[in-house]
């Protein structure tokens, strides 16, 4: 495909509801890297209160190849499509997938957070966040830093104390 250099991008697979796990086995079984982040989530039920682990981003798995095979998973199953511009899978940048995983495995409470388009750049000083960028929102009186995957136009946010940010 044209546009897609020949080492290996992170993409967009589009999943079929709820198949976000299975769709990234299935491709780590054919041998590739795959990354499904995921929250946890406490559900209520009449008798009891599970703590779930869904994805941060649902319907989606990030899926690292060279961009010229498609085909892989485009056969497995549950896949809908690969997120492109036209016929030519769109690359996510490093970087947006690297603040992603951050974000994880900073041990922060971490939630789906909506896109945004405007707002003011922050970068984190402190804590196990530092040196990231990302927008300050405010939400009930708590400072968040959100990060996006602009080709999803989706977001996650992590509360983080106020005194760690500096305007970028």
């Amino acid at each position: 495909m044209a546009g897609i250099s020949n080492c290996k991008d992170w993409f967009a697979i589009q999943t079929r509801p709820n198949l976000e796990q299975s769709v990234s086995k299935a491709l780590e079984m054919k041998g590739f890297d795959s990354f499904v982040p995921t929250y946890k989530e406490p559900r209520s039920w009449s008798d009891r209160v599970k703590v779930l682990n869904l994805p941060l981003f649902p319907g989606y798995v990030f899926w690292r190849t060279d961009g010229e095979r498609t085909l892989p998973a485009l056969t497995t199953p549950g896949v809908r499509s690969i997120v492109s511009f036209g016929r030519v899978p769109a690359p996510i940048p490093d970087a947006e997938i690297e603040s992603v995983r951050r974000f994880i495995s900073a041990d922060l409470n971490v939630k789906p957070w909506p896109f945004l388009r405007v707002g003011q750049t922050v970068r984190v000083e402190k804590g196990p966040l530092a040196g990231l960028d990302g927008i300050l929102e405010e939400f009930k009186g708590t400072y968040r830093v959100v990060v996006s995957i602009s080709l999803l136009q989706r977001s996650i946010a992590a509360e983080v104390d106020g005194s760690w940010l500096r305007p970028v």
